[in-house]
């Protein structure tokens, strides 16, 4: 039997978002569709963040093709937890924070909750950086004055507040995803080694071996599954409701849902595979004595844009961090208000977090200079590598308890599945620790 929720599904996230859609059930497939779209996009925002952008130009600028494969099987895993996010949320009307207050002991609860809003300020420490990196490029000002720029987005996000929020979203979105498209074209202006992208796509551990290999492999790995995306997921898919509540709606809800995921993590995957293979075109030559990295990142872009190319990037970079700082707030909230039941403003929770982004951001450009940008933006994604088991272990083990999912529990391959990636990248960070410990 199915546990009835505490408190209105999705509450706090509707009020953000400007209220909850519901879903008649006498329109057509494609119009559902279009009305239950929406969470999967938010979420895919998260997974082209500058973040992203560091580790996929440094991995290929590094190691070329290589580590293209990480790439791939990270955003897989992406889909799947994702997936098991949304299912949660739509099968009990909880989110996995909420869901964890309540089954899990007050110390093990206030754990979770910390390491979740350390993942929270590693991610925003990347927009920061990623900020901070659009300001100098467009105002020709220092890093250390762009990452005070940064805190003016508190402004954005209050005018995002409200019914606008979704058609602003959607604004944002597309701009990402025009980049996206110039990255696709220009695949094939510059024309890499095919024959190299199809042997990246096999697992090698010729990379993997050395610690800096693991290094960016692990930091693509968190950049690509977010731990607090999974707390926000199950919370915001409950903002589509059915007219018509029970067994059926919910399946319907899932189908759809699922659809809306699986297509914005494609969309997603599709760009950051992009975005390495031209590092590994344009940067990567046996012999180099430099490797490029986030701040060279605008040359991609310099054959479709020629001398704009840098507005052009600083400006996706811009609409990336900000709308991944949206989404980050949002998260915010639902992990808040699910670990300990306590709910703040927005405009308070954005300023808790991006102040607790700024001090690590100015201490390390101002200590290791302002060239240490892509190992501050890689060494915030590790972080949420380490982060990421500690919030799959609940979820797996709500997505699979039969007493709390009924007939939406997972079956024996998807549990299956879930526990072998959650070996995998336990074992990954562990194996990242160890080096980390000889050397």
């Amino acid at each position: 039997m199915l546990k009835p929720p505490d408190r209105a599904p999705g509450h706090s996230n509707r009020e953000a978002i400007g209220g909850a859609i519901v879903v008649s059930p006498r329109l057509s497939p494609f119009r559902k569709l279009l009305l239950y779209a929406g969470p999967g996009i938010l979420i895919s925002v998260g997974y082209v963040d500058p973040g992203n952008w560091a580790t996929d130009i440094q991995a290929g600028s590094t190691y070329g093709y290589e580590l293209l494969w990480v790439v791939v099987l990270s955003s897989l895993a992406a889909i799947v937890l994702q997936s098991q996010s949304m299912r949660l949320g739509i099968a009990t009307g909880q989110d996995l924070a909420s869901l964890s207050r309540e089954r899990y002991a007050p110390v093990v609860n206030f754990v979770l909750w910390v390491l979740a809003e350390i993942a929270i300020i590693a991610c925003d420490l990347a927009e920061v950086l990623g900020g901070a990196l659009a300001f100098k490029l467009l105002l020709h000002v220092s890093l250390p004055v762009g990452i005070l720029l940064t805190a003016l987005d508190t402004l954005i996000v209050l005018g995002l507040q409200g019914s606008g929020f979704r058609r602003i979203e959607a604004i944002v979105f597309a701009l990402v995803a025009t980049i996206g498209v110039c990255y696709v074209v220009e695949l094939f202006l510059i024309t890499p080694a095919w024959n190299s992208i199809l042997a990246g796509l096999v697992p090698t551990k010729a990379a993997i071996t050395e610690h800096d290999g693991l290094y960016i492999a692990i930091g693509i790995l968190g950049a690509t599954v977010m731990p607090h995306n999974l707390y926000l997921h199950s919370s915001i898919v409950n903002t589509r409701m059915s007219a018509t509540p029970g067994f059926d709606a919910r399946s319907e809800a899932l189908h759809f849902s699922r659809i809306d995921t699986i297509a914005s993590l494609l969309v997603a995957l599709l760009i950051n595979a992009a975005i390495l293979i031209l590092a590994a075109a344009a940067f990567h030559h046996p012999g180099q004595a430099g490797i490029a990295d986030i701040e060279d990142a605008y040359h991609l872009l310099e054959p479709i844009a020629g001398p704009a190319a840098a507005v052009i990037f600083a400006l996706a970079l811009l609409a990336a961090g900000q709308s991944s700082t949206f989404t980050g707030t949002m998260a915010g909230q639902v992990i808040m208000e699910g670990f300990l039941d306590l709910r703040i403003s927005p405009w308070l929770r954005r300023i808790i977090t991006r102040g607790l982004a700024l001090v690590p951001a100015l201490v390390g450009v101002m200590w290791l200079g302002e060239h240490a940008l892509a190992r501050l933006l890689i060494l915030s994604q590790v972080v949420l590598s380490l982060q990421l088991p500690f919030a799959m272990f609940p979820l797996l083990r709500f997505t699979s308890d039969k007493s709390l999912m009924g007939r939406f529990v997972n079956n024996r391959m998807a549990s299956v599945t879930g526990w072998l990636l959650f070996a995998a990248i336990t074992g990954a960070n562990l194996a990242l620790v160890w080096q980390s410990f000889k050397d």
